[in-house]
């Protein structure tokens, strides 16, 4: 099977200005994902998609491909991921390269390590899956079936349930999606989505996990790597 993993780095962001070529610890934080994806012996290839030269110029740095500059209308913040894939993909098809499934790895979440990578497509390949996801565990106060929904100042159960679980040993496990790894089979992707109708998942762990979005996320890493 032919996995390509995508490293997504547009050169705009507003809740930490320029955070894909920021530094972070001792190199750029979008350093950190393709350390990750060299390191995986089970993608085929990686490339970084990016609209910045000097994103670009951080990838041929550390010896990544980056084969194009994306354009202008998918390096928005209203750009969509599924649309950056897409792209990424119809390009290397027109160079005679195909892939059998992508394996999305954002760039604002740094510290996966190239294991968690090569356990996703392992899971994803032995259980047939046709896309899975990095999650991590929701705490049980907010377990779908202990969260409420308002309509019209009424309140009911989120999952529909007429009757609320009153037992904590009784819910079942609630995961979110954490934003580490997407891994979607090509079939998927032409329906523009990332979600097939068979996905599996792996958990993160919420010791190394932060997603940086933010400011304080930012910081968070930095915590994060210290303790590292």
């Amino acid at each position: 099977m032919r996995v390509l993993g995508i490293i997504p780095a547009r050169g705009g962001s507003k809740g930490v200005p320029g955070k894909n070529k920021k530094m972070l610890g001792s190199k750029p934080l979008i350093a950190y994902t393709i350390e990750a994806a060299k390191e995986s012996t089970l993608l085929t290839d990686s490339i970084i998609s990016t609209d910045d030269p000097e994103i670009q110029a951080i990838g041929h740095e550390y010896d990544i491909e980056v084969p194009f500059l994306r354009p202008v209308h998918l390096a928005s913040d209203t750009a969509k991921s599924i649309d950056v894939v897409i792209h990424a993909l119809d390009f290397l098809k027109d160079k005679g390269r195909v892939y059998d499934a992508v394996c999305l790895l954002q760039p604002t979440v740094p510290f996966r390590e190239a294991q968690s990578i090569d356990e996703a497509i392992r899971t994803y390949v032995k259980r047939e899956f046709d896309s899975l996801i990095s999650v991590l565990p929701v705490p049980h106060e907010y377990n779908p079936h202990w969260v409420f929904i308002e309509n019209e100042g009424a309140l009911s159960i989120s999952t529909g349930d007429a009757e609320i679980i009153t037992r904590r040993q009784e819910l079942p496990q609630a995961y979110h999606r954490d934003g580490s790894i997407y891994l979607v089979a090509k079939s998927v992707i032409d329906k523009g989505t990332f979600y097939g109708s068979k996905m599996g998942f792996v958990t993160s762990n919420p010791q190394k996990h932060v997603n940086i979005d933010t400011l304080e996320d930012w910081k968070e890493a930095e915590k994060i790597l210290k303790n590292k």
